[in-house]
């Protein structure tokens, strides 16, 4: 699976939260709480940033650095409550793109983390693809094979941010806190919405490929 950025980090909570509150505001994260970890995660994923932990309990992330830089180009950015000048001059010196002290904000944090994969060409895309559907998010419009699809401006939101979130199960509750316009509204007016969409995106809206419904959970956008 591909993700927007990678949180290396032996301090669950602070990287579990981290990670929510970027996947809630459309940057895919995935985490990981030591070096072994993070080896297994790229056997069969990828990502186009690193958030790294210079502690990471009995390994260190400046090694871990060295060891990805032989293999990964992608920006790496380090993380640490240690204040020490020698460590920020180590990590830029072995591959680092920028030192962030904790405690850190998390907009303060997301606003970097976006900007750094802005910078390296990362998909804050204007448009998804993938030769069947079309969806111009700056435009909001979506078009199947060429032909417009009708959605309403609400359904495009919720089109929109299931896309930017693709390959992730977003809760229903996390559609009515990002998405939602009314919050009065309830499950069944959210199904009918997500129908609505199937039936213009869909070329099945009873077998739908792009729209999954993770029961109990929520739904996900496959892209292809």
């Amino acid at each position: 699976m591909k993700y927007d950025c990678l949180i290396i980090d032996d301090e669950k909570l602070l990287a579990d939260s981290t990670a929510e509150y970027f996947n809630l505001f459309g940057v895919s994260a995935a985490v990981v709480y030591g070096a072994e970890e993070c080896r297994g995660f790229f056997k069969n994923n990828s990502t186009d940033l690193l958030l790294l932990d210079i502690n990471l309990g009995n390994d260190s992330g400046f090694d871990l650095c060295r060891e990805l830089r032989e293999k990964i180009s992608i920006p790496i950015l380090f993380i640490s409550a240690r204040s020490s000048d020698d460590d920020k001059i180590v990590a830029l010196n072995i591959g680092g793109d920028d030192y962030i002290q904790k405690p850190y904000s998390l907009g303060v944090l997301l606003a970097k983390v976006k900007a750094v994969l802005k910078r390296y060409g990362q998909s804050e895309a204007s448009v998804y693809s993938d030769g069947r559907l079309t969806v111009d998010f700056s435009a909001k419009q979506a078009a199947v094979n060429g032909s417009p699809a009708k959605l309403t401006s609400l359904e495009f939101k919720l089109l929109t941010y299931l896309i930017k979130n693709r390959n992730r199960v977003v809760s229903k509750q996390e559609l009515f806190d990002s998405v939602w316009e009314d919050k009065f509204t309830g499950n069944n007016t959210l199904n009918v919405h997500i129908r609505k969409i199937r039936e213009a995106i869909e070329a099945d809206h009873g077998d739908p490929k792009y729209i999954i419904t993770v029961w109990g959970d929520g739904y996900k956008f496959v892209g292809r």
